[in-house]
Order: structure tokens, then C-alpha cells, then sequence
């Protein structure tokens, strides 16, 4: 029999892809999971019973959240990345270090075929095919729900009819979670005016009375919350189950698909987006201006390339090594306020805070310079304008 890989998560495009290879095309199904974060064991253990009792031979979770942290995550977080001011690259960022580690999976069961459930009006056909194109260009690449143009409805009724049973109400959305975020995709997602229901959502609102938290970053890396030390990917699994409960982090994200299609997508990702907000407000506070202007050039593309795939293209290590070396003062603790369906940023300290300087306090109070000084400085600093304004007066 031929040796396939399904990148498998155990929703209806992959559950769907398991059944259909090992039944219509007598494949010897072996289903991966990659944990880039958000599973239990219990999950875990469901999705491989799930596995093999639609068809698969076998079935692997993978354990990479730490390696997704530090390849991938961290990164992020440096850079502040947010797609269109608004998205975490929840997914996209996943799918790297998942295409990755299927890679090696394959290689080491010796499957000659890779079978992931993209369609063919997404972005993650591109990132699971660029990557294993790369990286094992002789393992063949099969994608039955982009080659057969299948909807969601028409998958749904293939698994019934072979007397498969899910949660059929849930399979009319498509979830990813992990790590950094969970996104949320179904029928309002395709309109352009239609909110996801709450229900539709991963976390409830459990909790209504404010509370506040402590994250403690060094060099950039979220190293404690409250006091307690851990590794920073534990760190953001525990502010995420902190946050979580108030039901922070929802939003919709609109965008640029890699393939020119304009995309909507739902999402939860409170850990995400309340780390990079407190983790900018540190930077804002310790980097120069400069710093400042020219790392958030560099995250943008760093983000760019990542959510279109480019994650092993060289340059992708040169934006790391820049986004790595602005850290170097970020350090520090940051205040902040847990409320129903949001967050407050409260303040910070830090002995690299630049507030802190002898030199003066902004509206109040200079320190290293007269009042002459300061109306020469501005003299100056006015030429170019009253240059440029004479002239165009002139003519």
C-alpha cells in the first residue's frame, strides 16, 4: 500500500481527507498532529482515537510548543506583530513549524506522499506546499479538498454517508488553536457584515470582577506573570487561561490573502494580544526613538513574509537577528487590568525606563538646558521650513 502523512487536526477538512484516502484510494493513512499549543491530553487522545477509527494506521502528536515558541513565537512578540493592526498571525504562524515537522515525520516513517486539507482559496495550501516543496521536494503532495473543490457541506455529507459521527453543528466552523491564538472561520466569515455568534468563540465569559496582573519580561521574553517564574511558553499558557476567562482577545481580522483574494477570519488570542500591547509599552519606555522607528519596519515585514510562507527564505534569520539585538534593554515589570471583553495597560517600571532620566520631565521641568538654549535649538530646527516656504512663495 502506499505510505501517506496526513497533517491531521481531527476537524472535518482532515477527518475527511483520512477517510477518503484510506477508503477510495487504498492508502495506508498515518495521521500526525502537530501541538504548536492549546491541546490537553484528553484532546490529544480523542483526536487519535478519532483517527483510527476513520481509517488511519496509526496516529502521532508531535509535541512542538517549545520549538514554535522559540523559533517562531518570540520572535513575534519582538516585533509586536500584528496583521493589519489587528491579527497575531495565530495561524500562519503555526502552519511553519507544523509543515516542519510533518516534513520530518514523513521522511522518518518513509511515506512518500504528504496530504494536508487546504483548500484551494486559502493561504495555508501555500504555506504547507512551499514548505514541503523546499524542504522534500521528492515526497508527492496530495490535497483532496482543493483537487475535488469540495465545500464543508458536501464533506459533511461524504463522512455521514460512510457512518462517521462528529459533532456536526461544531464542523460548520473551522477552528485552530494553539499556542498563540485560536482562529474561527464559518459561513459569517465569508460575508463581509456578519459577526461570528458568541457561542462560536473557544472561551465563555466566566469572570466579571476586575483583576489585575504582573508580567515580568527580560530582554524581551515574557519570563514571569505574578511573581511566578516559568518558560515563557508556560507563561502564555497561564496568562492565557488567566485572560481567557474574561473572554478577552475576540475580533475579526480582514486581510490580504497571499493568493489576492480579500479574507475575513474570526479569532481569540487574549494571551497574544495582551502580551505584545504590554510588551511595546515596555519598548516604548526603553529604546531610543529610532529604535522605536526602524523595528517597526522590520516587524512588518518579518510578519509579511511569515504569514505568506517565506518563513525559510535567509532574510527571515536577518530580521531575527536585528529584532534579537533591539532587547537588549527590555526589561521590566508591566501593570495591567483584566476586565469583560478587554484589558488596561496600568504602567510600568523598569531600570532601563528612559522616563527616569535627570535630563528633564515632559510639560514640566528642564533640567540640562536654558531657555536660550532651547530657542536657538527650535531657530534651527525651523530652517528647512522657512526655506521651503520662501521659495514657493516666490514662485
Amino acid at each position: 500500500m502506499k505510505k501517506v502523512v496526513i497533517a491531521y487536526s481531527g476537524g472535518l477538512d482532515t477527518s475527511y481527507c483520512a477517510k477518503y484516502l484510506s477508503k477510495e484510494e487504498n492508502f495506508e493513512v498515518h495521521a500526525v498532529s502537530v501541538n504548536t499549543g492549546g491541546f490537553s491530553q484528553e484532546e490529544i487522545e480523542r483526536i487519535g482515537n478519532t483517527a483510527k477509527a476513520i481509517g488511519a494506521t496509526t496516529y502521532t502528536n508531535l509535541d512542538a510548543v517549545s520549538s514554535f515558541y522559540q523559533k517562531v513565537v518570540k520572535y513575534l512578540i519582538f516585533g509586536n506583530v500584528l496583521k493589519n493592526n489587528t491579527y497575531p498571525l495565530s495561524v500562519s504562524a503555526e502552519r511553519i513549524i507544523q509543515a516542519i515537522e510533518i516534513v520530518n515525520h514523513a521522511r522518518k516513517i518513509g511515506a512518500g506522499y504528504i496530504a494536508h486539507g487546504s483548500t484551494g482559496a486559502g493561504n495555508d495550501q501555500v504555506r504547507f506546499d512551499m514548505i514541503f516543496q523546499i524542504l522534500a521536494p521528492e515526497i508527492e503532495i496530495i490535497t483532496p479538498i482543493r483537487d475535488k473543490k469540495l465545500t464543508r457541506q458536501e464533506e459533511i455529507d461524504y463522512l455521514q454517508s460512510q457512518g462517521v459521527d462528529m459533532n456536526w453543528e461544531k464542523a460548520k466552523y473551522s477552528i485552530n488553536k494553539g499556542l498563540w491564538g485560536t482562529s474561527v472561520g464559518g459561513a459569517e466569515t465569508l460575508t463581509s457584515e456578519k459577526p461570528l455568534p458568541g457561542a462560536a468563540f473557544p472561551s465563555q465569559l466566566q469572570e466579571k470582577e476586575a483583576s489585575r496582573v504582573t508580567l515580568t519580561f527580560e530582554k524581551g521574553e515574557l519570563t514571569a506573570v505574578n511573581g511566578e517564574e516559568n518558560f515563557p511558553e508556560k507563561n502564555i499558557e497561564k496568562l492565557e487561561e488567566l485572560a481567557s476567562a474574561y473572554a478577552i482577545g475576540r475580533d475579526i481580522h480582514v486581510g490580504d490573502t497571499i493568493i489576492g483574494i480579500k479574507g475575513r477570519v474570526g479569532f481569540e488570542a487574549a494571551a497574544a494580544l495582551i502580551t505584545i500591547k504590554a510588551h511595546h509599552l515596555l519598548e516604548k519606555h526603553t529604546l531610543s526613538k529610532w529604535q522605536l522607528q526602524h523595528k517597526e519596519n522590520v516587524a512588518s515585514w518579518y510578519g509579511m513574509h511569515l504569514h505568506e510562507g517565506q518563513y525559510l527564505d535567509p532574510v527571515m534569520r536577518d530580521f531575527e537577528a536585528f529584532l534579537q539585538n533591539s532587547q537588549q534593554q527590555v526589561t521590566g515589570e508591566v501593570y495591567i487590568s483584566l476586565h469583560p471583553y478587554r484589558f488596561v495597560l496600568e504602567g510600568i517600571s523598569s531600570p532601563f525606563d528612559l522616563m527616569n532620566s535627570g535630563f528633564g520631565k515632559y510639560g514640566e521641568e528642564n533640567n540640562a538646558w536654558t531657555a536660550q538654549d532651547a530657542k536657538g535649538f527650535i531657530k534651527i530646527l525651523s530652517n528647512s521650513g522657512k526655506i521651503y516656504n520662501q521659495v514657493k512663495q516666490k514662485s
